[in-house]
């Protein structure tokens, strides 16, 4: 047989030979797998004989098992001692506060209440305060100084003398048929005097004067919602009205008035600033968001 004939087998001989490899390959891994493993085995146990047999700690009778009560894993920050001297919960700063003993979060809390319009006008109202306890309020009370501006006033005046029913009338008395009340001076105490006119509609007629900058005529009354009509002919008008400066007040303070809205105002600016300053309203009939009565009403209180 030739040396080359040897790399050549028929196709028996090569299932064979491929068998035996195979049966070659994985006897190798199977013996380093055990071997591998016992070898683990055997150290992992001798480790643990070893541990069994070294000699154990007893804590029991010695000092690591039960620390001395003198050891500190931590530092402490030694305790703050709350101080004692009078204040006013009403003016008093947040550093006394905290000098007193309170928490940050009820100095925050008594800062919300104050800056609410909240007052104390008694000790027992610093009683209410969030997250104040009762020992913490019994030893604050003795020192609790509440400013004499910030007690009613009834007991500024308590020891006056009473006023009766004799001195002081409980409704306002009435004017009579004849009498009459200008609207642009009078204040709600007098315009209360006014038959069918109560507390509600005195704030609403003076609150819509200042807004129009006062009456012209006495039938701008019937702009308020549901205003008596029997009232009407006690009210007259004094002059006395504020007048815009359409030429210079901007966009949104020319809305303000209760007789120009935000696309009237809108268009007086840019009017001004395509055709220069207004001389005239009769100027603004050119414009859509105008109506002769939106003109005629504005004419009293418009100046150029």
């Amino acid at each position: 047989m030739k040396p080359q004939d040897l790399l050549f087998f028929n196709r028996s001989d090569r299932g064979v030979l491929l068998f035996f490899l195979l049966l070659l390959v994985g006897g190798l891994a199977l013996m380093g797998w055990l071997g591998g493993g016992g070898g683990r085995g055997t150290a992992g146990s001798v480790d643990s004989t070893a541990a069994t047999d070294r000699p154990q700690p007893r804590f029991a009778d010695t000092d690591e098992a039960h620390p001395s009560k003198d050891y500190e894993p931590y530092a402490v920050a030694p305790a703050h001692v709350p101080e004692r001297f009078p204040f006013d919960p009403n003016t008093a700063d947040s550093s006394q506060l905290l000098r007193l003993g309170l928490q940050p979060w009820q100095v925050r809390n008594i800062y919300r209440y104050r800056a609410a319009g909240g007052i104390y006008r008694r000790p027992a109202d610093f009683a209410r305060l969030y997250g104040l306890t009762r020992r913490q309020y019994r030893e604050l009370e003795p020192y609790i100084r509440i400013s004499d501006d910030y007690l009613p006033a009834a007991t500024r005046y308590a020891t006056a003398t009473p006023v009766t029913a004799d001195t002081v009338r409980r409704h306002p008395a009435k004017l009579g048929p004849t009498e009459r009340v200008d609207l642009n001076a009078a204040d709600t105490t007098l315009l209360m005097r006014v038959p069918g006119i109560g507390p509600y509609f005195a704030a609403r007629i003076v609150n819509y004067r200042q807004r129009l900058g006062g009456y012209a005529h006495t039938e701008q009354l019937r702009e308020i919602d549901d205003f008596p009509e029997q009232a009407l002919g006690y009210f007259v008008t004094g002059g006395g009205v504020q007048r815009l400066k359409v030429n210079r007040l901007r966009l949104g303070e020319l809305r303000r008035h209760p007789y120009i809205n935000y696309y009237q105002a809108k268009a007086i600016v840019d009017y001004r600033r395509l055709h220069g300053p207004l001389t005239s309203l009769d100027q603004l009939r050119l414009l859509d968001d105008f109506t002769a009565a939106d003109i005629d009403r504005l004419r009293p209180y418009v100046e150029f």
